[in-house]
């Protein structure tokens, strides 16, 4: 198997059959770590789509091809930063949100709907972190990066990763927690 920096002079050579290999190395990677950014599956695909635009189109600029992972999660870290900041977002979160339709196929129904209300309850917690300290969370305990590469990708130093993943950690657990005792409270109704 090919390693990146073999496949990225490919790429500058010209060859499309490289950048398909390194597009579907990384495709599934980068698009997890969009959706949990984003929380929609079909924005993702958008925003993955356009990631690895970026990627074909500045690959000839990057300078060290052994650090193709740091520098792909890079423009995805900018990417997901650009759309938070675009007229898109700003008219889409003026919109109502359609809650997903449920589906089951009948099997241990009650395990499926707590596992996806915890599922949902530790991603409204993650989205209710600040920008940085989503960031720092779920490249740490989704994609399970160094504190070094979260560094290198969000152009931030070691202490300061170190310290948004602490306040982010704190601020889950203290939300999480929170939702518990008012489940416990409801269910004492």
């Amino acid at each position: 198997m090919a390693e990146d920096y073999e496949l990225i002079e490919e790429i500058i050579r010209g060859s499309e059959a490289a950048m398909e290999v390194l597009t579907r190395r990384y495709y599934r990677d980068i698009f997890a770590f969009v959706y949990r950014k984003v929380g929609n599956r079909d924005l993702a695909y958008d925003l993955t789509q356009e990631i690895f635009v970026k990627v074909v189109q500045r690959v000839g600029s990057l300078r060290d091809k052994t650090a193709f992972k740091s520098w792909l999660y890079q423009i995805a870290v900018n990417h997901c930063r650009d759309y938070w900041r675009s007229a898109a977002y700003q008219q889409e979160s003026k919109q109502v949100e359609i809650p997903e339709q449920m589906k089951s196929d009948g099997s241990d129904v009650p395990y499926i709907f707590e596992r996806k209300e915890t599922r949902e309850q530790v991603k409204k917690a993650l989205h209710s972190l600040p920008d940085m300290q989503q960031e720092a969370v779920i490249l740490k305990y989704f994609h399970y990066m160094k504190i070094q590469e979260i560094a290198d990708v969000t152009h931030a130093n070691i202490s300061t990763v170190k310290s948004r993943l602490k306040q982010g950690l704190t601020k889950l657990a203290a939300i999480l927690k929170e939702g518990e005792e008012d489940e416990k409270k409801r269910l004492r109704r």
